[in-house]
C-alpha cells in the first residue's frame, strides 16, 4: 500500500488551482458537482454593434473549450482523491496491479500503470 499523504497534498494543491481558475470563466453547477459552466464576459456597450457581438461569440467558443479541459483535469483530481479514500489509489484499473511510482509522480491522477496507458481515455 503506497504512502499517499504525499499524493493527497499534492492533489489538494491541483485542486485548489483549478477550482481557482475555472471560476474565472465560470460557474459550477449546484445540480451535477462535477459540470462547471462557461459564463460570458461582461460586455461593457450599451449598442448592438456585430462586430462586438462575432467577438463575443468566438469569446465564448474559447471560455467553453477552456471550461472542458479544466473541467476534465478538475474531474481527474477528484477522482484521484476519491481513490485515496477509499483505498484504491495508485492501483491500475485495467490490471488491479500497482502504478509505478514515477508514473504517479508525473501524473497523480493516473488511474493506469504504463502497460495500460494507451487503455486510460476509454475508461469510463
Amino acid at each position: 500500500m503506497k504512502d499517499t499523504h504525499v499524493y493527497k497534498t499534492a492533489l489538494e494543491e491541483m485542486l485548489k488551482n483549478i477550482t481557482e481558475e475555472l471560476k474565472t470563466i465560470g460557474i459550477h453547477n449546484p445540480n451535477n458537482p462535477s459540470d462547471w459552466i462557461a459564463v460570458p464576459e461582461d460586455l461593457d456597450t450599451e449598442e448592438p454593434d456585430l462586430n462586438l457581438a462575432a467577438d463575443s461569440v468566438e469569446e465564448w467558443n474559447e471560455r467553453t473549450a477552456i471550461v472542458a479541459t479544466l473541467e476534465t483535469r478538475y474531474n481527474g483530481i477528484q477522482s484521484a482523491l476519491a481513490r485515496i479514500e477509499t483505498g484504491t489509489f495508485g492501483i491500475c484499473e485495467v490490471c488491479k496491479n500497482e502504478i509505478e511510482e514515477k508514473r504517479l509522480a508525473v501524473s497523480p491522477t493516473a488511474r493506469t500503470c504504463m502497460v495500460h496507458l494507451e487503455e486510460e481515455n476509454s475508461l469510463s
